[in-house]
């Protein structure tokens, strides 16, 4: 099944995409910047109540919730507005001064804008591919790979767990004496989260009231969640559907933590709301060119705090005995774990083919079977993610890509104090995806 470009739905895209790449004359009317920011604010609280899953937070005037709550707009109305705020946002030179944030505050706004265009017309029935969608919403082209690249790197792991029957049995047979039992869940957690915290709190200077709750939870399509709250304060919650293995924790702690969502939410309201004054950064629109930023810092934060061997040396020595596992496996387990990244990518293909119509749910599941060797319910659960959010899944694999990339073209290397220089450059920044290619 082919899909056009831009078929059925609001009819005011293209005009609004025209415009927003090759702006014309300035028709800001006098308008600041700021007063454009607030106007954004609210064009995003207006399509949150067509999409419950598009704004992930908000902390600024309830007033304005509440306007967009008692307005309903409907997604014509609304598609005008964003071409209007989009066409006027990319006429609008940004304010002399040699500021390099705000020109970088500038470009986020005219590329957040693009983006909410095209999530009204998706919401009102567009179609667009699964590399047209990554484009529109994320500002980001993620590459593809064949069934034969990921293939040829299963056929290498094979070697890594002898024996008999299907590799993707094999690995799931491996990684069950890894489980991290129930009742020692919370404290493994915990452990880790102290961890992360202490290594981030080394580097980063971290508003003194930061703080977040966890909270375990059970049908959910995600393994984990940050729900920013503002004021420095996060609910993280934890899905427990399904086993949670023991490299899980840091994963999870970084991710969702320090130097994640959790910090990365806290810099951005602490620099650019609170400091500056930018109320655009109160509300975080999940299918946005943001999402890539944020969760690329969030996977290659799990690196920056972990650099080298220090990962293992601490699983080995803290979080093995917590779980009452076997230190002495250990370094197998994470050696296992890290040539299994390769495939990180068949997720994405998984979801480009589903999403095109070339698939079906059920053969997408076998695809994450077979080629991310993801055991039927975990492969079952991906699928359901991709229901709901999606070309979102870019934003892990690709989105770290780049971060990882920018973050050591920045610091010249690896050097620890470079390195969280250039990471929390970043996480107090206004820069998307376009800025950190263009950084390479």
């Amino acid at each position: 099944m082919e899909y056009p470009s831009i078929a059925g739905g609001t009819t005011v895209l293209l005009g609004l995409l025209g415009s927003c790449v090759a702006p014309g004359p300035p028709k800001h009317g006098g308008k600041t910047m700021d007063e454009l920011a607030e106007e954004y604010v609210k064009l995003v609280l207006a399509v949150g109540q067509h999409d419950p899953d598009y704004v992930d937070a908000y902390y600024g005037p309830p007033a304005w919730r509440g306007a967009a709550a008692s307005e309903e707009r409907d997604l014509e109305t609304l598609a005008r507005t964003a071409e209007r705020l989009c066409a006027t946002v990319g006429s609008t030179p940004p304010t002399p001064g040699g500021d390099d944030l705000v020109e970088l505050r500038h470009r986020y706004l005219h590329t957040q804008l693009r983006s909410v265009a095209a999530r009204i017309a998706l919401l009102d029935g567009a179609k667009m591919s699964f590399d047209e969608e990554a484009r529109a919403l994320y500002d980001a082209e993620p590459p593809t790979y064949s069934d034969a690249y990921f293939q040829e790197r299963i056929d290498r792991l094979d070697r890594l767990l002898p024996g008999g029957g299907p590799l993707v049995e094999r690995y799931a047979a491996f990684k069950q004496d890894y489980v991290i039992p129930t009742d020692r869940l919370d404290t493994v957690f915990q452990a880790a989260i102290d961890e992360c915290r202490k290594r981030t709190s080394r580097y980063l200077e971290l508003p003194e009231n930061e703080n977040f709750t966890v909270e375990y939870v059970t049908d959910k399509s995600w393994s984990g969640y940050n729900w920013y709250q503002g004021d420095s304060q996060s609910l993280i919650q934890v899905n427990t559907d399904l086993p949670i293995y023991i490299d899980r924790a840091i994963d999870l702690a970084c991710h969702e933590g320090y130097p994640g969502h959790h910090v990365y939410n806290a810099l951005l309201e602490k620099h650019l709301v609170r400091d500056r004054g930018w109320v655009e950064f109160s509300v975080y629109p999940l299918f946005s060119p943001q999402s890539l930023v944020a969760e690329g810092t969030a996977n290659y934060g799990i690196a920056v705090a972990f650099p080298g061997d220090s990962r293992l040396a601490f699983e080995r020595d803290v979080l093995f005995p917590l779980a009452g596992l076997d230190p002495d496996t250990a370094r197998r387990y994470h050696q296992v774990q890290r040539e299994f990244a390769v495939l990180s990518y068949a997720g994405n293909e998984a979801a480009r083919r589903y999403l095109d119509g070339e698939i079906d749910a059920a053969r997408a599941a076998r695809h994450l079977m077979k080629y991310a060797l993801m055991p039927r319910a975990r492969a079952e659960q991906r699928v359901r993610f991709i229901d709901q959010y999606r070309s979102y899944v870019i934003n892990y694999n690709f989105g770290q890509d780049l971060v990882r990339r920018w973050v050591k073209a920045q610091a010249g290397g690896d050097e620890p104090d470079r390195t969280w220089a250039a990471f929390q450059s970043l996480l107090s920044s206004p820069r998307l995806p376009g800025d950190l290619q263009a950084g390479e």
